[in-house]
């Protein structure tokens, strides 16, 4: 009977199974280190994805701001000057094409 417990933890009398799963395990060891070792010399690894979302945000930042600040200068234009529509829908417009101009400088620049 004791001979029985000694044989079941003995390394080199492990059923076949074990044995499989101990090579799998290795082999899975070997893929994550090679894994980890590719992404500390990718600088555009995972932290790239993470920023994404950040990226995102600024870009559409800079585009949402640029139309406002259009809209507003149109807008105090047509106080100042009396030309109701105009100022305002020319801002707009101006502001549209400079909040399209600095999303385009920043994501050349980004990348």
């Amino acid at each position: 009977m004791a001979d029985k417990a000694r044989d079941e933890h003995d390394p080199a009398i492990r059923p076949d199974d074990e044995a499989r799963l101990s090579a799998r395990l290795r082999r899975l060891g070997d893929r994550l280190d090679r894994e980890r070792s590719s992404e500390r010399r990718d600088p555009d690894g995972p932290s790239a994805d993470r920023s994404g979302f950040a990226r995102g945000m600024r870009l559409s930042t800079e585009l949402v701001a640029g139309v406002i600040v259009g809209a507003a200068i149109g807008w105090a234009l047509d106080r100042l000057l009396g030309t109701s529509p105009w100022g305002l829908s020319v801002g707009l417009l101006l502001g549209f094409a400079g909040g399209v101009a600095s999303l385009v400088r920043t994501a050349g620049r980004q990348q």
